[in-house]
């Protein structure tokens, strides 16, 4: 007779769950899933008729499916009572020597551990978000923890294709309450109708390079989950900014409850998957006039790559510098990134040689008068760049498109001043340029349809992603960014808080491809402080105030990756 192979099982079938369950099927495991909510049982009954690999899942609400079980995740709710109460059911269930594996990411394996009632067979798998194939995991054993168990969760993390990594519970709390307090800002933001929720997670997978946007994260977590972490942190702390937001709310109350439930922020079909809205473009619009010409004026960092991206999208580019002197070292700098996008595969030789060609500069403003673009990168100075507006405005041709740089400037500021507001518009682009497939368009009070229609084309051409905001400081990434980014370093008021260690909880408990304190640094300690000022200026609240130690670093000269020396020096960052 032959033996029939061994079982995993999975209780709970929530977003953690059900995520797990999808990933034993996909490696080879012949997986029991129980749930007690048949809604739920029929759920995952749905989405995983259409998986392509590995033996279809049982699903029941009967625990005595894992009478033959060697290992069990339990993946119910992160409240302690629900979970000792679970795990000690399945002691009585599970044959002697199955190995109990708990999702919990806040409470303490140890005292689950001996609540189970098999301290020796009970470790845990700790999750910060749910996970996704090939992300990153903390395995917790305890000093009771078998040699045997200890070896069966090493085969199950390899199994799955996961990836083993130290986070530490103070780390991974502090990394929790930094997120979760930008995830809370995203649906104040989404509460204000500034932008589209489609636009804010759009606007934050591109801007920051983050694997996914904060309501489709939301949406995945589960929004009861995320408004009950976030009533916990905001009992315990006080912050008004981890307050659940009333939208989170309302959501929650209307069983909205995010793709587990198919509707959250966004709508999910039978399988999971999001629905989107079809494009709302009208078919019968005449084409914008096209940008064939561009001058960018500036020589600094941001200048140097929206030129280079212009040239090597085939637009003849003039880039204005305050002497000859500063030009030809712009183009110098730029001829040298290009090479580097040869010997990464990001261009072709013949691509390079066509934008150098393309590239040209000049020390004076009349060499903007045939462009039909014209992008100021000058130092964020408002009076600066009204001046410069000022000039502009009867300088250039009638049909030129006006564009700054700007992220928290008043975009209606820089127009009022060149006499031609209907044809002046932000265009935030992000460092570095070539690389980052996001742009910002503010547009200003007087903005036109027709100016917006033309820097949508323009960025399409450029291979760029364009979202539309209306004219405020920090538009929508800066705006979620920086009172995350100001959050991670008021960690520093507490003795206990390690940098390294915040910086690894977040990269590996949610998959950001950096850290807070390394995004500063990347982004230069005296660019940030300067933004955080101007949002501080511009909405007041308590989150976006600058700290003393980036006030303090910034004065010693430490700026970050551009001096080698910042929150983290250049030697641990390589």
């Amino acid at each position: 007779m032959t033996q029939r192979p061994p079982v995993t099982g999975v209780v709970g079938l929530g977003a953690v769950g059900e995520a797990l369950l999808r990933m034993l099927c996909a490696s080879g495991h012949h997986v029991v899933g129980i749930d007690r909510d048949t809604e739920v049982l029929e759920r995952v009954r749905r989405r995983t008729k259409t998986l392509e690999a590995g033996p279809a899942p049982t699903l029941t609400d009967d625990p005595a499916a894992l009478d033959r079980a060697a290992l069990v995740i339990e993946a119910v709710p992160d409240v302690n009572a629900t979970k000792e109460r679970v795990l000690r059911g399945l002691t009585g269930t599970c044959p002697d020597g199955t190995v109990l594996v708990t999702t919990t990411s806040a409470l303490s394996v140890a005292r689950l551990a001996i609540a189970s009632g098999r301290p020796a067979d009970l470790l845990a798998l700790r999750f910060l978000a749910p996970p996704v194939p090939h992300c990153c995991v903390e395995q917790v054993r305890t000093s009771m923890t078998s040699p045997t168990a200890a070896r069966t969760l090493d085969r199950l993390v390899a199994d799955l294709g996961l990836r083993s990594a130290r986070v530490g519970a103070r780390p991974g709390a502090d990394a929790v309450a930094l997120v979760y307090g930008y995830l809370n800002r995203a649906v104040a933001l989404c509460e204000q109708d500034y932008v589209g929720r489609e636009d804010i997670d759009t606007a934050m997978r591109l801007g920051c390079g983050l694997p996914e946007g904060p309501l489709e994260l939301l949406d995945r977590i589960g929004l009861d989950t995320a408004h009950t972490v976030l009533t916990d942190l905001h009992r315990r702390t006080g912050a008004a900014d981890l307050r659940p937001a009333a939208l989170l709310t309302d959501l929650v109350a209307a069983g909205r409850l995010g793709r587990k439930k198919g509707a959250g922020f966004h709508t999910y079909d039978d399988l999971g998957r999001t629905e989107r809205a079809p494009a709302g473009a009208d078919p019968d619009a005449a084409p914008p006039a096209p940008v064939r010409r561009v001058a960018v004026i500036g020589s600094g960092t941001m200048a140097r790559g929206i030129a280079e991206v212009t040239a090597v999208a085939g637009l003849p580019t003039v880039l204005v510098a305050r002497s000859r002197a500063k030009g030809e070292a712009a183009l110098d700098t730029i001829g040298a990134s290009l090479t580097r996008a040869v010997r990464r595969g990001r261009i072709s030789v013949a691509t390079r040689t066509a934008a150098n060609g393309l590239l040209s500069c000049a020390e004076h403003l009349s060499a903007v008068g045939d462009r039909d673009l014209v992008i100021e990168a000058i130092a964020e100075d408002i009076t600066a760049k009204r001046s410069l507006f000022g000039t502009l405005g009867p300088l250039c041709a009638p049909g030129t498109l006006l564009a700054t740089a700007t992220s928290s400037l008043s975009v209606t500021e820089c127009a009022a001043a060149c006499g031609r507001g209907g044809q002046v518009l932000g265009m935030h682009f992000f460092n570095p340029a070539p690389d980052m497939r996001l742009v910002e368009l503010g547009r200003a009070r007087d903005t036109t349809d027709e100016t917006v229609a033309r820097a949508r084309a323009f960025c399409a051409r450029l291979g760029k992603t364009a979202i539309v905001c209306p004219d405020r400081a920090g538009f929508i990434v800066n705006h979620l960014l920086f009172p995350y980014l100001g959050d991670a370093v008021r960690l520093l008021e507490r003795h206990d808080t390690d940098i390294e260690e915040i910086d690894a909880a977040v990269e590996h408990g949610f998959g950001h491809p950096m850290g807070p304190f390394t995004l500063l640094d990347t982004i230069g300690l005296d660019i940030a402080l300067a933004i955080q000022r101007r949002l501080h200026t511009a909405f007041g609240a308590p989150g976006y105030a600058p700290s003393r130690e980036l006030e303090l670093l910034v004065a010693a000269g430490r700026l970050g990756r551009k001096t080698g020396h910042g929150f983290r020096t250049a030697a641990r960052r390589s």
